[in-house]
């Protein structure tokens, strides 16, 4: 896809509604099976290793559309947990990349596998336009200026509270963008997330359900608080997955996953637009994989 250089301006704006609208739209897999996404807090909880991948775009594929990729992997060994979580934005002209490593301590209180965990990442981002992507001079002085700002140093914060079906954590993402007063002028600014669930087992072996409820809250900048609440049901000895979700951005997410033998999942999930967007737009479809080792 090639833009005009003279759209430069808009798509700085489209950038900045393309945050907005990650953060309004997050990953969806940050609820239940990758929470490693939004808190550092959960890498390495489990003393094994994984690697997740997730793919998200619009299902209808308009010409730069966002497009975002995120890959995750984290290690657990004692009490200790390692991880990196990369992820890329593309939306038109704009390329945001974000790659930051994590150490978490995972702290036993009790028995039931109890545990207080906390997790700080650290990293950079990187925010450019795709000079392969505009008609004309790609030395034109306002996408050079653009692009010669610095890449910077981020980091997120998270502390979670599990056991075998409690699960509760909050999550300071950005740090940079909240801690940073020259930030202020930005009003996507994510700057809380905290979630509380509840595993409900009925039956028993292989012909269990598990049905886990989920209750939400985002606080962002600029915009109202957002609120999530859902739940996924887990059939077939947690094999088959089913989850719903509905926010309070007037939309919904839905997906359909396997984890077979709970070593190698794939899910896909489709969240519509949030209201504003909906005359215009289809939703977007998002697809995971995960392994562990």
């Amino acid at each position: 896809m090639k833009i005009n250089i003279k759209h430069i301006i808009t798509a700085l704006f489209l950038f900045l509604g393309h945050s907005l609208y990650a953060q309004l739209d997050p990953l969806s897999a940050q609820y239940f099976n990758n929470r490693y996404i939004i808190n550092p807090a959960f890498a390495g909880l489990e003393n094994e290793t994984k690697l997740n991948l997730a793919y998200r775009s619009q299902w209808n594929n308009v010409p730069g559309a966002p497009v975002t990729q995120n890959l995750t992997l984290d290690h657990g060994f004692n009490k200790v947990g390692l991880g990196l979580n990369i992820v890329n934005d593309k939306s038109g002209l704009t390329r945001q990349t974000r790659v930051v490593g994590t150490f978490a301590y995972h702290l036993p209180v009790g028995s039931n596998d109890n545990k207080l965990n906390f997790g700080l990442s650290v990293g950079m981002m990187n925010q450019r336009l795709s000079n392969s992507d505009i008609v004309g001079n790609v030395n034109d002085p306002d996408a050079n200026r653009y692009n010669e700002r610095e890449t910077y140093l981020d980091g997120d914060f998270g502390v979670a509270y599990t056991d075998k079906r409690l699960t509760l954590h909050a999550a300071f993402p950005n740090l940079k963008r909240i801690l940073d007063n020259k930030e202020d002028r930005f009003a996507d600014i994510p700057r809380f997330f905290t979630s509380a669930s509840y595993k409900f087992l009925f039956g028993a072996g292989i012909d269990a359900v598990v049905l886990e409820p989920q209750v939400a809250f985002r606080a962002i900048k600029g915009i109202d608080n957002i609120w999530d609440a859902g739940a996924q049901i887990a059939i077939i000895d947690s094999q088959i997955l089913f989850s719903g979700m509905y926010h309070s951005t007037k939309n919904a997410t839905f997906g359909l996953g396997m984890d077979f033998k709970k070593k190698y999942l794939i899910s896909g999930l489709y969240t519509s637009n949030t209201a504003p967007l909906r005359g215009y737009t289809t939703g977007n479809f998002e697809v995971n994989l995960r392994v562990k080792f």
